[in-house]
């Protein structure tokens, strides 16, 4: 369960992207995503929840992750058997 509420580090993205993907971004950082966002490769803001409660962030990450997986799984780049055997160790 603490795998789950860890933070990872925020993903990076540069200012014009932000400004032309700033809905997709807005939705992911309701489901526990974080952004750095950047011009010209230096840091300058993050974009992060606003309501960094314990539980909804972490359960809200964990439902889109699963959800990104199912997409990728749909167009043949994800594969759940080898995940699943991929954390099994001998």
């Amino acid at each position: 369960m603490t795998a789950v509420l860890e933070r990872e580090s925020p993903e990076t993205v540069s200012a014009f992207a932000a400004k032309t993907h700033l809905s997709r971004l807005l939705h992911s950082v309701e489901m526990g995503q974080q952004y750095l966002i950047t011009r010209r490769g230096k840091p300058v803001a993050r974009l992060v929840p606003a309501d960094a409660g314990p539980a909804r962030p972490a359960l809200a990450r964990l439902v889109h992750d699963f959800k990104t997986f199912r997409e990728a799984s749909k167009t043949g780049k994800g594969d759940l058997k080898s995940l699943r055997d991929g954390g099994r160790r001998a």
